[in-house]
């Protein structure tokens, strides 16, 4: 017990080398979501007014039951934005973290001196995967990012871990 309060000890003084915290992107905002689902709403208002008008009554229902659908899915696609992955380099260990959005937490340790940092690219849309590959074993990581923003995060986290492998110069005070 007494090591393992050591071992966290000694990775908490370790500089940090690389962090980064990959969050799901959302384009539109609640005021956006606000200002989509009043006029959607308003849209399907009148033209459900109009059918009820022309005698076909349950027409309106459909409508309104669409205004419910689009706010349903709305809903539930900014309750699964909390999902986020954090990405941690220091010189001796590679943390990936990855919540989703429920809270579930899984956690990855690895040694950066083993991990080699893979990706899966097409010739049009560019990067589509980012892969952490160590003693055989695949972690899929930044699926949140589109092909440009994989690959600036595949740049600069290879170079945390070229700078891993390098180690970290330390000073001696004496």
């Amino acid at each position: 017990m007494a090591s393992d309060n050591l071992v966290a000890d000694n990775a908490e003084l370790e500089p940090t080398i690389f962090s980064a915290v990959i969050t799901p992107h959302r384009s539109l905002g609640h005021t956006g979501f606000i200002v989509l689902m009043a006029i959607f709403g308003g849209i399907s208002f009148v033209s459900g007014m109009l059918f009820l008008i022309a005698g076909a009554w349950p027409v309106f229902g459909f409508f309104g039951l669409d205004v419910a659908l689009l706010y349903w899915a709305f809903r539930l696609n900014y309750r699964h934005a909390a999902a986020y992955e954090e990405v941690k380099v220091t010189p001796s260990t590679l943390t990936v973290r990855k919540v989703s959005h429920r809270g579930q937490q899984r956690e990855w340790v690895l040694n950066p001196l083993w991990v080699k940092l893979d990706k899966e690219s097409h010739e049009e849309y560019g990067i589509e995967r980012l892969l952490l590959v160590s003693r055989g074993k695949h972690l899929v990581i930044a699926n949140f990012l589109g092909p440009d923003e994989k690959a600036s995060f595949a740049q600069e986290l290879g170079n945390a871990l070229n700078e891993a492998k390098r180690g970290v110069p330390r000073t001696n005070f004496s």
